[in-house]
């Protein structure tokens, strides 16, 4: 394991090299760092989106409290849509399902500004979800 876990959070939108570390680590390994990671998910279209989301969906199911809390708690609507759109076509848990079934039947106004619910009816359809 590297001395510092914190140096495996990369440090800028471009730090490809430090992002694609992160499959040599279990998440026992970087289980602290793992908000850290999740904000790089905040804009998909940043060049290290893509090897941290491909990591975290790996062990997605072990971060399911931290992806609740964005889904549910966070008012950065941006961040959720691009967090439902990588984890709800793949989550197993019941209580991230349900609060995409909650987004895209009862959406907050601020969900239909920035098409949370959009994304969300298409996962709820696309799974079959009630």
């Amino acid at each position: 394991m590297m001395k510092n876990i914190r140096d495996l959070i990369p440090k800028n939108k471009g730090d490809l090299s430090t992002a694609e570390k992160l499959t040599n680590y279990s998440y026992e390994e970087l289980k602290e760092i793992i908000p850290n990671l999740l904000e790089w998910l905040q804009d998909m279209n940043w060049p290290v989106a893509k090897p941290v989301s491909e990591y975290l969906e790996s062990i997605n199911d072990k971060i399911t409290t931290e992806l609740l809390s964005i889904i549910k708690r966070n008012d950065d609507e941006v961040w959720k849509y691009w967090i439902i759109t990588i984890f709800g076509p793949i989550t197993q848990s019941p209580i991230i399902k349900n609060e995409i079934i909650r987004i895209a039947t009862s959406p907050k106004k601020n969900e239909i500004i920035e098409e949370v619910d959009e994304v969300a009816k298409g996962i709820v359809n696309s799974r079959n979800w009630k």
